[in-house]
């Protein structure tokens, strides 16, 4: 057995934690699916054999999925900050977690379909935001409050002012 990392994040899931890690992987550069573990006994949400937790990687971050059920529902208290580079790549991870039975939400974040949310952030907007020009930051932040995905042009025009 491989040793495991200091510290990972453990996701709860209803019942498909793999479907997530897997959609994770197939979206995200640097992601991956690991080991999948079954239940070596009926378990509260599950039987024997089911998949219990799955081992994966979502852009270098160590993750643990844990198939616990019902019981427990995610939260905009985490979030996965994603740092776009481009319109192309913003547009890109938006569209794929929208897209594939998530929903959107304000100021660039959006939840996938298995309720976990997600920040996808244009560095341009990081940028913008934090200018030690006041009044220019609070011009670009003003313009993303009015949005859900963030469009970089916007963003730069109302900095630029």
């Amino acid at each position: 057995m491989a040793t495991p990392a200091k510290n990972t994040i453990c996701l709860w899931y209803d019942g498909d934690a793999e479907g997530a890690a897997r959609f994770y992987a197939e979206t995200f550069p640097d992601s991956s699916v690991g080991a999948v573990h079954r239940a070596p006994g009926d378990f509260p949400a599950g039987k024997k054999g089911d998949v219990l937790t799955v081992e994966f990687t979502v852009m270098g971050v160590p993750c643990l999925g844990l198939n616990g059920g019902p019981a427990v529902k995610h939260n905009w208290a985490f979030s996965f900050q994603v740092a776009t580079v481009d319109q192309a790549e913003t547009d890109r991870y938006w569209n794929a977690i929208v897209g594939n039975g998530g929903e959107e939400s304000a100021c660039g974040w959006c939840k996938d379909k298995w309720g976990v949310s997600w920040q996808i952030t244009p560095i341009a907007l990081t940028e913008a935001v934090t200018d030690p020009d006041t009044a220019a930051a609070k011009r670009a932040f003003d313009a993303m409050m009015q949005m859900k995905k963030i469009d970089i042009s916007a963003i730069e025009a109302a900095h630029r002012g």
